[in-house]
Formats: C-alpha cells, sequence, structure tokens
C-alpha cells in the first residue's frame, strides 16, 4: 500500500476509511524520515498519508480523518504547535510529537496546546509503532479495581462536573475542552478521590505496564488539564499534587 501525498490544495473529496480502519498523519519535512515512518505504519496497517506542509496537513486531516498524528514540530512554514492547535480544534486523534530539539521547553509547549506523546530525533522507528500501538491498545481509563464512583456516574467535585458516558466536563456549568488523554486522566483521578496516583501509574492506567518513555510527560498533562480547569499555582481546587508520591483529587468528590 502506498502512502497518500499531501497536495497543499487537495481534492475535496472525503475518502472512505481503510479497511484495517486505521488511518496515519505524517507531518514531516525531511522526507526520507517521513517515508520511512510511513512504511513502518503501513506494515502495522495503517493507511498513510505524508504532508511536508503544515496547512496542507491540517486541510488532509480534515478530509480524511486520522487516527494518528505523528508531527515533527520544527516545521519550516506553520511550526508543529500551532498545527496541533488547529488540528485540536477539530480532531481527537493521537498524536505523537516528534522533535530535534531536546529542549524541554519545546516539548512542554507541544504537549500543552493537545500532544499526547513525543520522540526526541534520532528515534528508534520501532520504538515510534510501539508508542503509537500502545496508545491504541490502551485500557479506557478506571481500569485498576479500587473504590471509587462507578465508571458512568457522573461525578461532582465543588464547580466541576465529569460526565464519563458522554465523555463531557464543565466548571461552573460552562463546558471545559479537553484532550483525550487530559480526559483519561481526570476520569482516573476523581473515580477515587484521596487516593495517590504515581506517575506510574497513570502510566500503567492510561497507556498499559508495557509503555516505555518519559514519565515526565503525565506532568505536563497535568499542568494542562489544570489550566483549563482554572486551578492555579497557589489555588489547586480539584487536583492536588502529593510532593515526591504523585497526585490526587481533592476531597469532596462524589457521584451526581
Amino acid at each position: 500500500m502506498d502512502a497518500i501525498v499531501a497536495n497543499p490544495s487537495p481534492a475535496a473529496v472525503t475518502e472512505p476509511r481503510p479497511k484495517s480502519g486505521l488511518r496515519a498523519l505524517v507531518i514531516e519535512d525531511e522526507s526520507d524520515l517521513a517515508e520511512v515512518i510511513a512504511d513502518y505504519l503501513q506494515r502495522s496497517g495503517f493507511e498513510v498519508t505524508i504532508s511536508n506542509d503544515g496547512a496542507a496537513a491540517v486541510v488532509a486531516a480534515n478530509q480524511y480523518p486520522p487516527d494518528v498524528v505523528v508531527l515533527d514540530l520544527g516545521l519550516p512554514s506553520v511550526d508543529g504547535v500551532e498545527v496541533c492547535r488547529q488540528l485540536r480544534t477539530f480532531s481527537d486523534a493521537y498524536v505523537v510529537m516528534v522533535t530535534a530539539r531536546a529542549d524541554e521547553v519545546d516539548t512542554l509547549v507541544g504537549l500543552s496546546v493537545g500532544a499526547d506523546d513525543y520522540l526526541t530525533k534520532p528515534f528508534s522507528p520501532r520504538e515510534l509503532i510501539a508508542r503509537i500501538e500502545a496508545m491504541l491498545r490502551r485500557p479506557r481509563a478506571g481500569t485498576v479495581s479500587a473504590p471509587g464512583a462507578p465508571p458512568s456516574a457522573k461525578r461532582r467535585i465543588g464547580d466541576l462536573t465529569i460526565d464519563p458516558h458522554a465523555r463531557e466536563v464543565s466548571v461552573a456549568g460552562a463546558p471545559i475542552e479537553l484532550t483525550r488523554t487530559e480526559f483519561d486522566i481526570l476520569d482516573v483521578i476523581s473515580r477515587r478521590p484521596g487516593m495517590v496516583f504515581s506517575r506510574d501509574q497513570l502510566l500503567a492506567e492510561l497507556w498499559g505496564p508495557t509503555w516505555v518513555g518519559d514519565s515526565h510527560v503525565v506532568d505536563v498533562h497535568i499542568a494542562s488539564l489544570r489550566r483549563k480547569l482554572g486551578d492555579t499555582s497557589t489555588v489547586r481546587r480539584y487536583i492536588r499534587t502529593i510532593r515526591g508520591v504523585g497526585y490526587r483529587m481533592g476531597e469532596g468528590a462524589s457521584p451526581q
């Protein structure tokens, strides 16, 4: 199966999904690397679209909705952060950010706009595929057996309302837009208020016990989640840090 190359002005036609049901969009301006990534994804059953232009990639994602996006942070025109920001206005695809810059600030900024994971160049394509496969098969949030609210019950923590069945969140009645990963983290910790979760426990819940990578990715998602919920550095209404241990939801959460 050949990879589709996204044209800067692709025809406005939406193709049916491939038989495997899986689509990947590779947004990378290094053509050789893009082809290698596409080849590995195709071997894993994906239909792949390649784009070396950020604006064209957003158009392609609208027309051929992907399940997974591999996104280079350092694109020449519209950078990866802005592409991710635009993707998140209409897509909940898993986004893996790829960067040649090992600068932590770049990584944190990329994840804060909705990326789910990241890799620093050079990286093994096999590791990329392993990360993607782990995300796609990860158990839905809240699979650890522990006392707490029923999985589908609405929960309230102060002004915060979480509806796991509809995957909706609101604060004081105002809807809050969360990424898939942010919602899953919130679902896990809100089901068992008062229980402290370490980074490794959250990774095991969300990506499965075989996931490998930087556990600090959890901290970035938590920081983004707090910002969206209105928590500040001085006021933690919902998510509290237990220094040296992990995170827990504020006391008082209950089914609605």
